[in-house]
């Protein structure tokens, strides 16, 4: 690993939040750990609970989750930093990686399957001959299982011209589809992987860890920008309002006691670990800001129009990082485009 990584321990709330519910507003904005900027090709890994941790600046954050089995990871990174993050899990833990659960078809989430998945082992291996398991059961080679909503296969095995967007390796090997979600107990840890449909796109998956209290949401919050809409892959504004709130109802906020630890924590598709205040702070950002847009909808403005106007000027500091592929004129058309569909229907 040519990289050094350290881990950070958990959140010390007591300290930071003893003075008042006033000041612990501001302290829980500024004293979780920002990860290191993406494309540095430096990792950190933070502890998010004893046996949790999240790993940053491989492209979207990555879990990783230890138990007596192996390893379950949430994402796998962008695929030149894989050797990085195996890295990582093994220092981390000598347990073969079992499953790695993509939270979106993006590239930034599933880039390092391949090789993550062949350095691991299927939960199911020695399993040959017991309870009506035979070889066909275990696919991918004996690899660690790859699972994802149905419509994440579908988008990384579709040919664009002759081509697939993404080598057969890296395609999830297990899907879900029919039902809501996708439910599993391993590591003594209820796990229970949830669609959200339309939001950042048709296939983002959220990653429940019951016992640990920790949801890992994909894209569908990213707190250092204005969520990316993907059109194109059947994300929408309405479905990226309705998923933050799902993830609210998931949300246990630290009532009564705020200066205590016990809360649910939120690992973001990019950024720092969040809590409740924080996603609240988010869906009411962008409920505001597509309310500005419906509103200059109905005022009869042109797209070119809503985009002088400004409809997110208030929130452009904080999250308005144009720089990259994501920039706010393309959430504002992103809206635009959402609402007045929706309309024409």
């Amino acid at each position: 690993m040519s990289s050094q990584f350290r881990i950070r321990k958990p959140w010390k709330w007591v300290a930071a939040l003893a003075c008042a519910a006033l000041a612990m507003a501001a302290a829980t904005t500024t004293a979780l750990a920002k990860p290191p900027q993406e494309g540095s090709g430096d990792l950190e890994v933070i502890q998010v609970r004893p046996n949790l941790y999240m790993i940053a600046g491989a492209g979207g954050n990555i879990a990783v989750q230890i138990g007596p089995i192996g390893v379950v990871l949430i994402n796998s990174g962008r695929e030149e930093m894989a050797d990085k993050v195996l890295a990582v899990v093994k220092k981390l833990t000598d347990l073969p990686i079992r499953y790695i659960i993509n939270t979106s078809g993006d590239a930034d989430d599933v880039g390092g399957n391949a090789k993550l998945s062949k350095a691991g082992r299927t939960i199911l291996q020695g399993a040959v001959g017991q309870s009506g398991v035979t070889e066909e059961v275990i696919n991918n080679g004996g690899a660690a299982s790859v699972l994802a909503h149905e419509n994440v296969l579908l988008r990384m095995s579709a040919p664009t011209g002759k081509v697939s967007p993404f080598p057969e390796d890296d395609w999830p090997t297990k899907t879900y589809a029919f039902q809501k979600g996708y439910a599993m107990a391993l590591n003594g840890e209820g796990i229970i992987v949830k669609h959200m449909p339309n939001a950042h796109s048709d296939g983002d998956s959220l990653v429940l860890f019951r016992h640990a209290d920790v949801i890992v949401t994909g894209d569908v919050y990213d707190n250092t920008r204005f969520p990316v809409i993907d059109v194109e892959k059947g994300g929408s504004i309405q479905g990226e309002i309705a998923a933050l709130n799902t993830l609210l109802d998931l949300t246990i906020p630290p009532v009564p006691f705020p200066w205590e630890e016990g809360r649910t924590l939120l690992i973001p598709g990019h950024g720092r670990i969040a809590d409740d205040s924080d996603l609240v702070e988010y869906r009411d950002m962008i409920t505001i800001i597509r309310d500005n847009v419906q509103d200059y909808i109905k005022s009869g403005l042109t797209l070119d129009q809503i985009k002088k106007a400004d409809p997110a000027k208030a929130y452009r500091p904080r999250y308005g990082a144009d720089t990259g592929s994501w920039t706010t004129d393309m959430f504002i058309e992103a809206i635009y485009k959402d609402l007045t569909e929706r309309k024409g229907k």
